[in-house]
């Protein structure tokens, strides 16, 4: 525990301070290794710094050509994951508050949305994108500088996870941008109908910065396949990725990144916020479960975007995270309703949709590291964990979570990675990821310890909760001291759509 703190100490000061040893990061417009090698990737989402430094004996001639499929199906892909936020999550949400704040949640949604996406493309794409430490990344990209290559004419180009495949640099980060936009929206269900506009802004900002940047850099940083050209760069390589990467961790779409990072920023907001006034006396039930139902289809068909778009190519491991997907959802809204059913003795449709986020959360870091039979099993467990999470464990910490966020993105979100260490297993169908990306070769099932990868797993887990938790309890903190966090009692018995924003969803 007092080396994960002194890690997130030591992340934070070198922000900070700016860490002005921070080196740029190699574009795959630079020179790069020849091979026509292919290798599965290990993990998800990789560092957009592109291919390796110099260490072919003749450099190329020419720049390489990023492969038009693959930015198609990227391209696709972020569309979709745009598609997942608005409409589909802000319907969600919007469906699942009282009536008098339903255009509140839609404008939170929304604005923050469009907030992030300034900052990341000013320089939140740098800090998580680009080399610096083992924590955060550097200034390398501030206001996409670079981009454009002047000298060869052309864009600079990103890694995938094979070696010589590339997607232009600008693909990859619109895509990895519409990630952390969602991310922060899903922090918002927390603490809805009682927080200031303002104040959700300006925490957005503050936990943006300091906390999803340098989580993405940890999980999700390397130098690229072609900067393994030989079994002599392998460690100095290593070193330069993320901190999480370099210890093994596998999260192929985010779920340490995205959902448990976004779920213990909500549970510290709603502790911090307060309880809705009223609550545990008065009906609070969601105005519209078909909207609901609405966001949560839309959320389902956006993820194929979020999951199989993380595998940064239009080849066989998307189109396993598809099936992935599509299977481990469909499993968690059947064992949500049998859940439900046996509990309360009735099937509700605020359950299904509620099992149908379940699944997709806990697939999310699995989808493309675990074989078919181990999405079934993760989905159907997912329905059951997110269940408990918002019946059970909500009243254990006595919390109110207006959206259930940390009962299903958090408990689900953990559920999740720690199964992908389980079911990434050969022996369990899984594809045994923990590739070398010298060798082009993959960890065997006899080689394979189900044991030593779940521990990883739950390390990497529980930096995200302490490094996030740390953040936001910090980020509220200056919020509340600023601004404020809560509107008035006024205000919030009246409906934030009317004292926030002067409108009404459906008419005074």
């Amino acid at each position: 525990m007092k080396k994960l703190l002194a890690s997130l100490a030591l992340g934070i000061g070198l922000l900070l301070g700016g860490s002005a040893s921070m080196a740029q990061a190699p574009t795959a417009s630079e020179p790069v290794a020849a091979t026509s090698a292919v290798v599965a990737a290990p993990a998800p989402a990789t560092a957009a710094s592109a291919a390796a430094p110099a260490v072919a004996a003749a450099a190329p001639t020419a720049a390489p050509v990023p492969n038009k499929g693959d930015t198609s199906w990227m391209m696709v892909s972020t569309l979709l994951v745009i598609m997942m936020s608005i409409p589909g999550l802000a319907l969600f949400y919007g469906g699942l508050v009282r009536s008098k704040n339903m255009l509140s949640i839609l404008m939170q949604v929304m604005v923050t949305f469009s907030l992030v996406v300034v900052l990341w493309f000013i320089y939140g794409y740098s800090l998580a994108f680009t080399e610096g430490n083992a924590f955060f990344g550097g200034m390398d990209r501030l206001f996409m500088k670079g981009v454009w290559d002047n000298a060869a004419g052309t864009f600079a180009n990103a890694a995938t996870f094979s070696k010589g495949v590339y997607i232009p640099e600008i693909v990859f980060a619109v895509f990895q941008a519409s990630f952390a936009a969602i991310t922060c929206c899903l922090i918002v269900g927390a603490f809805a109908e009682r927080m200031k506009f303002s104040a959700v802004l300006m925490f957005s900002v503050l936990w943006f910065t300091f906390s999803y940047a340098p989580i993405a850099h940890m999980v999700w940083f390397w130098m690229g396949p072609d900067a393994y050209a030989s079994k002599d760069v392998v460690d100095a390589m290593t070193a330069k990725a993320g901190y999480l990467w370099q210890s093994g961790a596998l999260d192929f779409a985010g779920g340490t990144v995205v959902h448990i990072n976004a779920a213990v920023a909500g549970l510290v907001g709603a502790f911090m916020v307060g309880k809705r006034i009223g609550y545990g006396k008065e009906s609070m039930a969601p105005h519209s479960l078909t909207l609901t139902m609405v966001g949560a289809a839309l959320l389902w068909v956006g993820w194929f975007g979020f999951n199989a778009g993380s595998a940064l190519e239009a080849n066989g491991f998307a189109a396993l995270a598809f099936v992935n997907t599509f299977l481990a959802t469909a499993a968690a809204v059947l064992s949500w309703c049998i859940g439900e059913a046996l509990m309360k003795g009735k099937a509700s449709m605020l359950g299904a949709a509620s099992g149908c986020v379940a699944g997709l959360v806990a697939i999310t870091p699995a989808c493309g590291n675990v074989g078919i039979g181990g999405a079934l099993a993760i989905g159907l467990l997912a329905g059951f964990a997110g269940l408990w999470g918002v019946n059970g464990l909500k009243k254990l910490l006595g919390v109110d979570d207006s959206l259930d966020v940390f009962g299903v993105h958090g408990v689900c979100g953990i559920l999740g990675a720690l199964l992908t260490g389980v079911f990434n297993s050969p022996a369990l169908g899984g594809p045994g990821f923990v590739a070398d990306w010298v060798t082009v070769s993959m960890v065997s099932a006899a080689d394979y310890s189900i044991a030593s990868q779940v521990w990883i797993q739950a390390k990497a887990v529980l930096l995200t909760i302490i490094w996030s938790g740390v953040v936001s309890v910090v980020a509220y903190k200056i919020v509340d001291m600023t601004i404020g966090l809560r509107v008035s009692e006024e205000s919030e018995r009246e409906g934030l759509d009317i004292t926030s924003h002067g409108e009404a969803a459906y008419g005074r």
